[in-house]
């Protein structure tokens, strides 16, 4: 999942969902911008998804309080914080629930085969 997904082919976002689905990954956008990223339509942050492995984050701290619920109840295995996006209160919250986190970049990862 790509939460802060966007349309604007100039957002980090938008180039990581690229690349996931160029590596063969399956994907869900979430944003709140309409439009469609890599093939995929992008969806409000409303449906929770139960089969997430991965959530790659493209929004920024200030933001993220009204997506915790969300973001928890869709509980995926794993949360990339991506450069930008660190947040110590959501990273405790989500741990304390079983997910993994990591700060990391999703681009530099799938870059260096570590994704």
């Amino acid at each position: 999942m790509i939460l802060g997904a966007t349309p604007d082919t100039s957002r980090y976002a938008n180039l990581a969902a690229n690349r996931l689905v160029s590596r063969g990954h399956s994907i869900v956008n979430v944003g709140l911008k309409k439009g469609e990223v890599a093939g995929v339509a992008i969806e409000k942050p409303e449906n929770i998804h139960n089969d997430i492995d991965t959530l790659t984050l493209y929004v920024g701290p200030q933001q993220q309080p009204p997506l915790y619920d969300y973001i928890l109840n869709t509980h995926p295995k794993r949360i990339i914080f991506n450069p930008g996006t660190e947040n110590t209160e959501l990273r405790k919250m989500a741990e304390e629930k079983g997910i993994e986190t990591e700060y990391a970049c999703t681009l530099t990862l799938l870059a260096i085969g570590q994704y």
